[in-house]
């Protein structure tokens, strides 16, 4: 169940062009680097570094032939995810945002979604953003929020005409997950702003 009253809140929406009504009503002041990517004044959290780490650790394994670890479960979404070539940082926030929309969420979560950093490596980019979760009301209007980290990233050796690849991990959590391999839990959230409750009525105590 979502925590709070089950009213009239309901996901925030699309605009149609490439924008959102968004919760925290927070916008990246973006810098071109290039042609297609930006950089943010935003910094990357614990959660978009151990993303970026785990998936380069990943990288070198593939390339000695070792065995991945990040989970393998069945696809559950058919993502169309941008070619490489044709990426940018708001054509990968908009197809995030398209991907948030397929997950089974009760109507009475709002979230906003944050370009937060690209990150260029010597062989990768890795670009990252930030989905922020919570289910305000009318009698409590401030709740407490689950972070989703995600990572839209390629490798530079690679066919600009293959797809981008996406990892995310929820907030405080080790497990990598591949966006449309996983069915994602409501239950993840709602762990995330009980365990933050607990924490905060332990400081109290």
């Amino acid at each position: 169940m979502c925590p709070g009253d089950h009213g009239n809140s309901t996901k925030n929406k699309s605009n149609g062009d490439g924008s959102h009504n968004e919760l925290f009503g927070k916008h990246c002041n973006k810098r071109t680097v290039g042609k297609n990517i930006a950089t943010s004044d935003m910094c990357n959290t614990a959660e978009s570094d151990h993303l970026e780490k785990h998936l380069l650790e990943r990288y070198r394994r593939t390339l000695t032939h070792e065995r991945e670890d990040i989970e393998r479960e069945q696809t559950t979404t058919t993502v169309n995810w941008i070619r490489i070539g044709d990426f940018t940082v708001e054509v990968g926030k908009q197809q995030i945002w398209d991907y948030i929309q397929t997950w089974e969420l009760k109507p009475c979560w709002l979230y906003s979604l944050d370009f937060l950093s690209t990150t260029d490596e010597e062989h990768h980019t890795f670009c990252h953003y930030r989905a922020r979760f919570s289910t305000p009301t009318p009698q409590r209007p401030i709740q407490g929020t689950a972070s989703v980290y995600f990572v839209v990233h390629w490798s530079k050796v690679k066919p600009l005409t293959l797809p981008v690849e996406v990892h995310f991990v929820i907030e405080s959590h080790r497990l990598v997950h591949k966006a449309g391999a996983i069915v994602f839990r409501e239950k993840w959230l709602l762990d995330v702003i009980e365990n933050k409750a607990l924490l905060q009525n332990d400081v109290k105590l």
